[in-house]
């Protein structure tokens, strides 16, 4: 199976705009999933909502959102513009999508890990005199570690078939957003693109799979160092 060079381009697009979305979007799923698993607020219901709204809207509306807002004339976009940000038809545009779909897949398994992990050594640590900062990064963070890196591969998988959100804000353009789930769809469009799309398809599970493969390994890895089978 010999790849184009088209289609080299392609793949390390993909991971490209999937390692970025991931990169950007897990600091604020780990910042949101705490503050759902630890604390209780007005709104908290409402902001459950929000984040988990991608899940069940058409991707097509989010990707339609996504346009109204960072577009070269929407409010954000406008904003960003003067400073050098675009979104909109660019593959930070794509990664921004494929972010916000695989968010609240992200945050709902850090959120559960967040609930497994026992609020009693954190109030522990606490009339130890360690201040909140330190408790999570030494003991709520590392015993929910296995299901952070659970939401970061679930989330580099999403960004990874993204492509509903991805091809409604930033279209289809060769080498700038045409990402793996576009290029297979364009292949199977067009005459004698049959083979092309078929090895695209192979490299995607391969990728795929891989990914969880790691995200198995990485996770026990964390789970033996807490004592744990």
């Amino acid at each position: 199976m010999t790849l184009t060079a088209a289609e080299i381009e392609i793949i390390a697009l993909s991971l490209k705009v999937a390692v970025t979305a991931v990169a950007f979007s897990l600091p604020l799923g780990v910042g949101a999933a705490w503050l759902l698993a630890r604390r209780r607020f007005p709104g908290r219901a409402l902001l459950s909502g929000l984040i988990h709204l991608p899940l069940v809207l058409p991707p097509v509306v989010t990707g339609y959102v996504l346009l109204a807002l960072f577009g070269r004339n929407g409010p954000v976009g406008a904003w960003l513009e003067p400073l050098g940000v675009v979104f909109a038809f660019d593959w930070t545009g794509a990664a921004l999508a494929a972010g916000v779909m695989g968010f609240p897949l992200m945050v709902r398994s850090v959120h559960l890990a967040f609930d497994m992990a026992d609020p009693g050594l954190e109030r522990a640590a606490a009339t130890l005199g360690a201040s909140p900062l330190v408790r999570f990064l030494t003991i709520t963070l590392p015993l929910a570690l296995p299901g952070v890196i659970a939401g970061a591969v679930l989330a580099f998988a999403k960004a990874l078939g993204e492509f509903g959100a991805t091809i409604t804000f930033v279209s289809s353009i060769p080498g700038e957003t045409r990402t793996l789930p576009l290029a297979i769809y364009g292949l199977t469009q067009v005459p004698g693109g049959e083979a092309a799309a078929l090895r695209l398809v192979l490299i995607s599970t391969a990728v795929s799979i891989s990914a969880l493969v790691a995200s198995e390994v990485l996770a026990r890895r964390a789970s033996a160092r807490r004592g744990r089978p």
